[in-house]
């Protein structure tokens, strides 16, 4: 069944504010617009909840409950545990947690392996641990095209690495990395796999239960919810990495790389991309009951029309002489998350694409480690034009307009 759009409009406030009219959102990459269920939560937890969660009175208990339902809902879809879904303030400052767990793990001339096609959030903080004796090693990409050769990873692995980091797609490269054949690879060298879902995740939720890292991160505010972090960490891993949490945590999976807090309005607002997968699951004739496949169902949803809207901007763009499209142009391949190198300073194309409509960003977006092995000039950066399964045919005609137009 083809996606309803209007229907999935509907569950979007931002299609029907006053001010946002007209205009064209494509920087999701950076942030999406939020559902009406996850604003609902949030809502509702703020004027009913807004007490410390897990007391024995009736709207600390409802707190709780409904922090306990995000975890389980979300952990069902992704086919994990639910104590294997841990929530934190940000993907960034969840690797960090999780690179200062390996500091302790690892010892001085063991290896990890990370890539230069990364956003700097799934890179820095494990380059770090060269400070600690670690050895680092770097998985490059094609200087031409930004592909991640898996040949070139296997060159890499020996007994040493006991880590290989990587994202499911680059948020400017775009192109998908066979997660499952790299996981495979790293586990039969004996590593551990971190993968950085978040620039895929946008796309549909995925299966990480069938993908098999040990380690997928990915945030919610860029899957139509609130600004938070989501880790999944495989209990094997989970269980072997020091606590970095509380001491009298240390015993609860979900617990133990979350030092701080978590944010427990946000957390339970998450329970809303739940309830939204299942809004479009059952709209489209989809599995009743939640779990892996009706997030399979909804992923694949989503899947097939960005992938109809995304093809007729590559054939647009991938044979044009006053710019270079990064990454592949097949739209089977690749998310929706389309940089394009151009003859002058991408930021101020962008503002010129803003006076039509269109909403777009141009810089290095923190993968400067990627624009650099591929000589895009830094100063210039790149334009940068997402979207996802909420944007319409309508949107992606004004877009190839008023880009036609601009350059």
């Amino acid at each position: 069944m083809a996606l309803d759009i209007d229907y999935v409009r509907s569950q979007f406030p931002a299609f029907s504010a006053p001010n946002l009219q007209g205009q064209a959102f494509f920087e999701n990459a950076g942030g999406s617009y939020t559902c009406q269920p996850v604003i609902n939560r949030l809502t509702r937890f703020y004027t009913e909840r807004k007490v410390q969660p897990y007391a024995p009175y009736e709207a600390s208990t409802l707190a709780g409950a409904e922090m306990d339902e995000a975890r389980h809902r979300l952990a069902k879809i992704m086919g994990v545990d639910t104590d294997e879904l841990s929530f934190g303030p940000s993907t960034t400052q969840n690797t960090y947690v999780l690179a200062q767990a390996f500091r302790q793990l690892l010892s001085p001339g063991e290896a990890i392996i990370v890539t230069n096609q990364d956003h700097e959030a799934n890179s820095g903080p494990w380059r770090r641990l060269a400070d600690a004796g670690i050895e680092v090693r770097e998985w490059q990409i094609d200087p031409q095209t930004g592909h991640l050769a898996p040949g070139d990873l296997e060159n890499l692995l020996d007994e040493k690495v006991r880590l290989v980091c990587f994202p499911h797609c680059s948020n400017v490269v775009g192109e998908l990395n066979p997660v499952t054949e790299i996981t495979a690879l790293a586990h039969a060298a004996g590593a551990f796999v971190c993968v950085d879902g978040v620039s895929y995740a946008p796309h549909g939720l995925p299966n990480v239960g069938e993908l098999g890292p040990d380690i997928y991160l990915f945030s919610a505010y860029k899957t139509y919810g609130p600004h938070q972090g989501l880790m999944v960490i495989r209990r094997a891993l989970g269980e072997l990495l020091p606590n970095q949490g509380h001491f009298f945590n240390g015993d609860t999976l979900y617990k133990r790389f979350t030092p701080a807090g978590p944010d427990h309005a946000q957390v339970a607002a998450c329970a809303g991309m739940a309830d939204y997968i299942a809004t479009l699951a059952h709209h489209h004739g989809g599995p009743l009951t939640e779990g892996a496949a009706q997030g399979a169902f909804v992923h694949d949803l989503m899947r097939a029309h960005e992938v109809e809207l995304l093809q007729p901007l590559l054939d647009m763009v991938k044979d044009r002489n006053d710019l270079r499209l990064i990454g592949p142009s097949d739209a089977n391949n690749r998310a929706p998350t389309v940089a394009l190198a151009l003859d002058r300073p991408a930021e101020g194309v962008a503002a010129e694409l803003a006076e039509e409509g269109i909403m777009a960003g141009g810089g290095d977006f923190y993968a400067l480690r990627a624009l650099n092995a591929m000589g895009v000039s830094i100063g210039d950066g790149v334009l940068r034009l997402s979207f996802t399964h909420y944007t319409s045919k309508k949107e992606m005609t004004q877009l190839m307009e008023a880009l036609d137009r601009v350059l």
